[in-house]
């Protein structure tokens, strides 16, 4: 189409009507809309950054459990007690989340990371913590002034400048220096691991 058979076109199309008082409002209302953008709720976006947090940490633990898989390929004798001491996963983990890695879980559901909403987890030396109870047991790999759940109650896991780990809760405590005595049905392993450089 050219620009002749555009303008008969246009010609033959009529323009609409309306009424007096719509031409004479017309400019205001383009003008307003021009200067002020249509208003977005906040509510629509706040779900983005907890759709965001549940992709990272999916993605972090499919990393991990690759990770695991690989060295469990690697050397089909280790166990979970040897992997969570190995400073480079643990360092691995650290620098994807910094300020954020609680714990590190390996109990019967597999491996876990439990992480902090904020970035307020203080870096220190990582401390490894072995629990048995009967068959069953749970290692966890945290840092000084963290919770971990021990025989269904939350534990405060500490660290002195010894390298002594103390877990300590509202009806326990356990020394790695007094060999505190537990429950008898409790064993326990706990130590600090090399500090991690980054």
């Amino acid at each position: 189409m050219n620009n002749s058979e555009l303008d008969k076109k246009l010609k033959v199309v009529q323009t609409p009507l309306r009424p007096d008082d719509y031409w004479a409002d017309f400019p205001r209302s383009v003008t307003s809309q021009l200067r002020y953008p249509p208003v977005t709720s906040r509510e629509e976006h706040r779900w983005l950054p907890r759709v965001a947090w549940g992709l990272a940490t999916a993605a972090a633990c499919l990393m991990i459990g690759f990770a695991v898989g690989h060295w469990r390929g690697k050397t089909e004798t280790a166990s979970s007690d040897k992997l969570l001491q190995n400073m480079k996963l643990i360092r691995e983990t650290l620098a994807m989340f910094p300020n954020r890695v609680r714990a590190i879980v390996q109990d019967e559901r597999g491996l876990n990371l439990v992480l902090s909403d904020q970035a307020d987890v203080p870096e220190s030396t990582p401390i490894y913590v072995s629990i048995c109870t009967g068959k069953q047991c749970s290692t966890f790999v945290t840092f000084s002034g963290q919770e971990i759940k021990i025989a269904g109650q939350n534990v405060t896991v500490l660290s002195d400048a010894r390298g002594d780990v103390i877990l300590t809760g509202s009806k326990f405590v356990w020394s790695s220096a007094e060999k505190t005595d537990t429950r008898s049905d409790l064993k326990i392993t706990a130590r600090a691991l090399g500090s991690i450089a980054m």
